[in-house]
């Protein structure tokens, strides 16, 4: 960075910043709001006209106000669940409660799609450079539907959802790439009013937890994944295998700190996690982690620092691990350059993935024995086997003898490892979008080689990090808050700068022209 640039504005030269919060952020709270807030509803009144109205409000969102789509969708990945358990008393029936929770999903692909659709019809950036992206992201798009055809026919159901979990990320990066390539997407000011009310409502859940399950009508919403563990036999079988027996829904979210026992012998007790208005740690963590680092790179030291204890009560290593390394990228950078920054990460990711492994295997841990699982699966089939077979929603999971597993080294298939899961279910060509991935995120930190904004070496490094906690945990991979969040700024960055070299080339014309017609 040059020193007399303000943090806002290199936000605003890296394609994110927002002018005054009345003008751009009211607008669009009120417009995702109205996206979401009433879906639970609608479709108790009728599946059919909620299905209806969501698809229309997406497609207008695209049509009417197109920079608005990248915002609107990381909102309702945070806030769906949110509004359907405060309506939830509504709800009739577990089922219901399962097929509500994907109307975030429905919303953010037909945004895509409408997107993407204006793109092949020419009403979006078509540089040669947008067009190189899209064909990759076609192609990666074509093998993972590839991939769900042969699964779909084995497992309908886990096919499925591994599907949307793979490409929800690919997903919204296309639809932040596309719209900040084509327009000037302006959003710093509504993703720092969205981490502040992250941060209060993970507060609020901490510090009063009996009033937050109070005003959000948590015992119903919990109450029906309780009803459906049950039914299913996921409780008795997660009793046996662990030994604890909750009482009350307090005891469900009680947790070894950082849910590992390297540190039972630092005398730190079980902590009572925080779920976040999205109801799941995990992605409230990885959420945590991503705004309390984007704060900070748009200047916002101060709500950066007040976000990050609350990683400690989500109690979350992977989200940790990202602010942590990303964090020492920023400060590599200033003493050492981009490109020996970049370099020494691949050699500190590498070395901590070693580590991980071997200290998991020393002690069992079942994310390790769940990534060998993996591997051992891929080089029986190296071709793969289809989506949705293994994995966490696979039927042998919670029949897996974890003793025997420890002893073992290894699970009978793959489990609780993005990655692990992806080569078992893929083989080879989970390289595909493996490498898709992690090319953008190559990208990214070209841009912030040459220009020094940290929100460029957020987004690049960032989807690096969160790529390699994909080896030691699902959510990483396919939680969209992670990776998902990641890619969906990358996206922004990407984007933005190529509609700014558009924009050069275009304003260099004229005076081209103009320089050539007084030559000749």
């Amino acid at each position: 960075m040059s020193g007399g640039d303000s943090p806002q504005l290199h936000a605003m030269q890296a394609g994110i910043a927002g002018p005054s919060p009345l003008r751009e952020v009211i607008p669009t709270l009120c417009i995702a709001i109205a996206t979401i807030g009433f879906v639970p509803v609608l479709h108790v009144a009728s599946p059919v006209l909620s299905l209806t109205v969501e698809v229309l409000i997406a497609i207008a969102i695209i049509v009417m106000v197109p920079t608005y789509a990248p915002a609107i969708a990381i909102f309702v990945l945070f806030f769906q669940n949110l509004f359907v358990s405060i309506l939830s008393p509504l709800v009739p029936a577990p089922s219901d409660l399962d097929f509500i929770k994907g109307y975030n999903f429905l919303v953010c692909s037909v945004m895509w799609l409408t997107t993407f659709g204006l793109y092949v019809f020419g009403q979006r950036n078509r540089s040669a450079e947008v067009n190189q992206i899209m064909r990759w992201g076609v192609v990666t798009l074509a093998v993972v539907a590839l991939y769900f055809a042969i699964g779909f026919v084995q497992d309908g159901q886990a096919a499925t959802v591994y599907l949307r979990n793979i490409v929800l990320p690919l997903f919204l990066f296309q639809l932040s790439l596309l719209t900040a390539a084509t327009y000037e997407v302006r959003a710093t000011s509504f993703l720092v009013t969205l981490a502040v009310i992250l941060i209060i409502c993970g507060y609020v859940e901490f510090a009063f937890r009996d009033f937050w399950l109070a005003i959000t009508n948590g015992y119903t919403f919990w109450g029906f994944d309780e009803l459906k563990a049950t039914r299913s036999g996921v409780w008795e079988a997660e009793m046996r295998a662990t030994g604890n027996v909750p009482v009350d829904l307090k005891d469900r979210f009680s947790f070894d700190f950082l849910n590992t026992p390297l540190l039972e012998g630092f005398g730190l007790s079980k902590i009572l996690r925080i779920h976040g208005p999205n109801m799941h740690p995990i992605s409230f963590g990885y959420g945590i982690a991503f705004f309390g680092l984007f704060l900070f790179s748009v200047g916002r030291p101060f709500l950066a620092l007040v976000a990050l204890p609350l990683l400690i009560f989500c109690s979350v290593k992977g989200a940790l691990i990202v602010v942590v390394f990303v964090a020492a990228a920023w400060m590599s950078t200033r003493l050492l350059g981009a490109m020996v920054t970049l370099l020494l990460g691949f050699v500190a990711l590498a070395v901590f993935a070693v580590a991980a492994i071997r200290v998991g295997l020393q002690i069992g841990d079942y994310h390790v024995l769940g990534l060998m699982g993996g591997l051992n699966g891929f080089l029986e089939k190296p071709f793969g086997r289809g989506l949705g077979v293994g994995g966490n929603l696979s039927e042998g999971y919670f029949s897996i003898d974890w003793s025997a597993a420890q002893q073992a080294g290894t699970t009978d298939g793959a489990v609780e490892s993005a990655i692990g899961v992806l080569i078992y279910q893929m083989g080879i060509a989970a390289l595909v979008p493996l490498g898709f991935y992690f090319a953008m995120a190559l990208r990214a930190w070209r841009l912030y080689a040459s220009s020094g904004y940290l929100t460029q070496g957020l987004a690049g490094f960032g989807v690096m990090v969160v790529l390699l906690n994909g080896m030691f945990q699902e959510e990483a991979l396919f939680a969209p808050p992670a990776l998902g969040l990641m890619l969906s700024l990358t996206g922004l960055v990407i984007g933005s700068q190529i509609r700014m070299q558009t924009v050069v080339v275009q304003s260099a014309e004229p005076a081209s022209l103009t320089h050539y017609q007084a030559a000749t």
